[in-house]
């Protein structure tokens, strides 16, 4: 793999990347073919992603490294310089669901990526960062105690289920659906 990358290089990788993103939204990670995605892309033959990704899995993983990234940045600039354990997680909740709402493709195809190639890094990574935020809560003393790892797969499995949900009923109401999953996750954790 080549250190760096030219410009042409690297916006060819977003655009293949941007592509995948799309179709697995649209298909699933299982139909989601080097071909496919080069007709979504726009491009002449597989041979360009080929050029830049050996595999399918890498693809997938870089598209997984994506949508992760992009949502991090989205979560961390509404969440940024709030210092209450509950206000954070309330902050983490309510991001989700914007982030639902304006990358709904983006939020689609990792839940897809998640449930039909099951990545455990990218599984793994997405629930660490939740429980910390759940540690750090229940050391200030803000929350009840609880094991902020299974607390913190039962947030990500409810946020994967209105992803999923949405794709079975586009029109679902996302500010009920954000009030309903704050309710949620604020009874489940704070104290009595």
């Amino acid at each position: 793999m080549r250190a760096k990358r030219s410009l042409t290089e690297q916006a060819r990788r977003a655009q293949i990347v941007a592509a995948a993103i799309e179709v697995i939204a649209r298909d699933g990670a299982s139909q989601a073919s080097f071909k496919v995605i080069a007709q979504e892309a726009g491009l002449s033959s597989t041979g360009l992603i080929s050029y830049h990704f050996a595999n399918k899995q890498e693809l997938i993983e870089e598209v997984g490294q994506e949508i992760l990234a992009r949502f991090a940045e989205f979560v961390l600039a509404r969440t940024q310089g709030i210092e209450e354990p509950a206000a954070v997680l309330r902050g983490f909740v309510e991001a989700n669901i914007e982030f639902l709402r304006t990358h709904r493709s983006h939020a689609s195809t990792l839940v897809r990526i998640k449930q039909e190639l099951a990545p455990v890094a990218l599984a793994r990574s997405d629930q660490a960062q939740l429980a910390e935020v759940l540690r750090t809560g229940q050391r200030s003393g803000a929350m009840r105690d609880f094991d902020p790892h299974l607390v913190a797969v039962s947030i990500l499995s409810i946020r994967d289920g209105l992803i999923r949900q949405l794709d079975l009923e586009p029109e679902l109401d996302l500010t009920a659906a954000a009030h309903e999953f704050s309710t949620l996750v604020d009874l489940a954790t704070r104290k009595a």
